[in-house]
């Protein structure tokens, strides 16, 4: 079968939609599907110590075309060029499959940017069986931060949202509490809207995998770390991460002398963030830029604890995918979550950490102080959420029940 993904992050770039891309295409691969992928140029969120190579529009990387295709930034500029961009983006992507003569039978499109849905859409009127996956729930979740205000825009983008939804054959969603979200807003998609929990690579994760031939890295030596504790958040330094709270959470646990607070990655927060642990003074910070997906099983080995954070003004249901990977790699999950997120469910559900509301520092703080406490369960509360994540999320089990729906 051949299967078109439709994604504006892939490798090199380095977020979850890329990762998640990435592990989708190489599992269809494996199943024999011919997968080809069509994505944006990379240009943001790249490895700090890995000189960008020279690309090609069209190239086949292990198996998998992979379609790259130049944009107007969409990462790290205001909104209204971001928003110009993304609706930019079908039509340049459907010029270039165009171009290339690609005839898929079956396209899963990764949203957001929502617009790119419209490349599915247009697909389908020729055939092609159209699956739409949907991460979050765009524009609500940007009215809740506060992004979209026009309601001229909302209204734009409402119009769109409803026309990817009636022109998809599949709509997904990964969690329960956002099924019942779209279903409660769209009544309409009825059997169409089907739960696809994210997936995560197991075995790239585990830190018992020696299959690879590749140096392992010690962050902990290249980068100084001393203390005997290290609560990770690696990913993009954005608005809706809302990582002030974990300054917050820092700042108040300043008397853990055995506990370093790392952020790793960048983003339009980062310079704010940095700023602002200077001026508070804060010795239990320490920031990195952004590593490859080969060696981020070497850094979550070097540390205690995963952290997740997401901003309180975000009132739709999603579950950070930053969590799985957490889970898979054995390491205690500490989430601070806005109360609407499923992802305090699944935390206690799979026993495998702490979650708390980001709305309130204070008790992010103490769930912490009080985890803290029991770091001799640390490695037990680790084996907890990678045997859940191993029997709900991996991507054999995910890709089985995705493939079943373009099939």
């Amino acid at each position: 079968m051949n299967i078109l993904l439709v994604t504006d992050s892939y490798p090199p770039e380095i977020r979850s939609a890329s990762h998640l891309m990435l592990e989708l295409a190489q599992e269809l691969k494996c199943r024999d599907h011919r997968v080809t992928v069509i994505t944006t140029w990379p240009e943001y969120n790249l490895d700090q110590d890995q000189a960008l190579r020279d690309f090609k529009e069209f190239e086949t990387e292990d198996g998998i075309n992979v379609i790259r295709v130049k944009t107007l930034p969409h990462h790290n500029v205001n909104y209204l060029v971001r928003g110009l961009s993304q609706l930019l983006m079908p039509v340049q992507f459907l010029l270039k499959l165009r171009k290339y003569k690609i005839k898929p039978d079956a396209v899963v499109v990764y949203s957001p940017p929502l617009p790119l849905a419209l490349v599915g859409s247009w697909l389908r009127r020729k055939g092609v069986r159209n699956l739409l996956n949907v991460q979050d729930l765009f524009p609500q979740n940007a009215i809740d931060l506060g992004i979209l205000t026009s309601k001229m825009q909302i209204k734009f983008f409402q119009a769109i949202e409803r026309y990817a939804y009636r022109t998809a054959d599949v709509v997904t969603v990964h969690s329960d509490g956002n099924r019942k979200m779209v279903l409660q807003q769209h009544p309409e998609l009825g059997s169409k809207l089907r739960l696809l929990h994210n997936w995560v690579d197991i075995d790239h994760h585990s830190h018992e995998d020696e299959s690879s031939s590749r140096t392992q890295v010690d962050f902990r030596q290249k980068w100084g770390i001393k203390q005997k504790h290290v609560a990770v958040f690696a990913g993009v330094m954005g608005p809706s991460q809302y990582l002030e709270l974990i300054l917050g959470v820092a700042e108040r646990l300043q008397d853990q002398n055995d506990l370093l607070f790392l952020l790793v990655g960048d983003g339009k927060e980062k310079e704010k963030l940095q700023a602002l642990a200077k001026d508070k003074n804060l010795n239990n910070i320490q920031f990195e830029g952004f590593i490859s997906r080969d060696v981020y099983p070497d850094l979550l080995k070097a540390c205690s604890i995963g952290l997740v954070c997401l901003s309180p003004q975000n009132k739709t249901p999603v579950v950070p995918g930053k969590i799985l990977g957490h889970m898979a790699s054995g390491l205690p999950v500490v989430a601070f979550l806005h109360t609407a997120s499923d992802g305090h469910a699944m935390i206690a559900d799979a026993k495998c950490g702490v979650s708390a509301n980001s709305a309130d520092w204070e008790d992010c703080a103490e769930v912490l102080r009080a985890l803290m406490q029991r770091s001799d369960e640390f490695e037990s509360i680790g084996l907890s959420g990678k045997k859940y994540a191993t029997e709900h999320f991996s991507k054999e089990v995910c890709v089985s029940q995705l493939e079943a729906m373009i099939l």
